[in-house]
């Protein structure tokens, strides 16, 4: 990341200058003008035909942002620092999916333009439109992010936001990077669309106290039985699949954000945000409002997601292949 801290008066004014180094709108319009174009081309070619891939390929943006930025390490196979312990293997991402759709769009892209549009970049617009080609919301992505060139698993336990976690680790997970109570409950809106496996909450349904048989009290006890009866049968079930905002987890909508409110959200993590006052008024402030005010606050916190400490400039690099950094 560039840093101009010596030109700035203020210390605010260094942090905003500093982190928005050189992103912009078509960054690429003279060096790959036709780059977005073809990415929004082979989404709306394909993910029409697999539609889960939206949720995938959001939340994979969103775990390669909360581990050293927005750079695109969350792709990289091996690394000669950590060998084939990389962030795709952190036990957090190893339910991610996506990659080789990412392969195949920059594998297009080098085609048009060898060595131009970084893995980052393409990365992020591809969770942008992939979300939008299934009816949710848009957001602007700007360009310019470069690709990081270390990729750690330890540090995806410590910098991704757990399922498991509560309110005041959430609060703290997101301050880190830059973003505040109402990005938080805004970003958890993406659990509108996707599924999850039942081993990131089994937790709730079999033994929350540590005891086999106890059952976490803030989920709601009808919803728990059904989950119990009809889904997750058993605390050691890590295949079966759950809809994260049953009957319209298809549907980028506000029906997440009305389950909490019946404390019916499937996560540790999401019940958490009914836990403080600041972010309760947030939700019921959404839920009694309408979509299009939803879709315009997300978009705004996706695009603060979105330049979490970016490489740009001369730092970082353009990967001529995503899973591995250049030679």
């Amino acid at each position: 990341m560039a840093t101009f801290g010596y030109l700035c008066p203020l210390i605010l004014m260094c942090i905003l200058v500093s982190s928005n180094a050189q992103l912009q709108q078509n960054f690429y319009a003279k060096s790959c003008p036709k780059a977005e174009k073809i990415i929004l081309d082979y989404v709306h070619k394909h993910i029409p035909n697999a539609p889960s891939l939206a949720a995938a390929l959001i939340r994979m943006h969103f775990h390669d942002c909360f581990v050293r930025g927005c750079d695109a390490s969350v792709l990289l196979n091996f690394t000669s620092s950590t060998g084939n312990q990389t962030e795709k293997f952190g036990i957090p991402n190893l339910t991610l999916r996506g990659f080789s759709f990412i392969d195949n769009v920059k594998k297009i892209i080098e085609d048009e333009c060898p060595g131009v549009v970084s893995c980052a970049d393409i990365v992020a617009l591809v969770a942008r439109d992939s979300v939008v080609v299934t009816g949710g919301p848009s957001w602007s992505v700007p360009t310019g992010r470069r690709d990081g060139r270390i990729s750690n698993a330890s540090e995806t336990l410590t910098d991704i936001p757990a399922p498991t976690s509560n309110f005041s680790t959430l609060q703290n997970d997101f301050a880190k990077k830059g973003l505040d109570l109402k990005d938080l409950v805004l970003l958890s809106g993406a659990h509108t669309i996707g599924v999850s496996h039942c081993s990131s909450f089994s937790t709730r349904l079999y033994n929350f106290t540590g005891t086999f048989g106890t059952e976490d009290p803030s989920l709601d006890s009808e919803y728990a039985a059904n989950l119990k009866a009809n889904k997750c049968k058993s605390i050691n079930d890590n295949t079966t699949i759950v809809e994260m905002d049953p009957g319209s987890f298809r549907t980028f909508d506000l029906s997440y954000y009305k389950l909490l409110l019946k404390r019916r959200g499937l996560f540790q993590s999401d019940a958490a945000l009914t836990t403080s006052t600041t972010t309760k008024s947030y939700i019921d402030q959404l839920v009694a409002g309408s979509l299009k005010e939803f879709y315009a606050e997300f978009a705004q916190s996706m695009e603060k997601m979105g330049r979490i400490e970016v490489k740009t400039g001369s730092d970082g690099e353009i990967r001529k292949h995503c899973a591995v950094v250049n030679s």
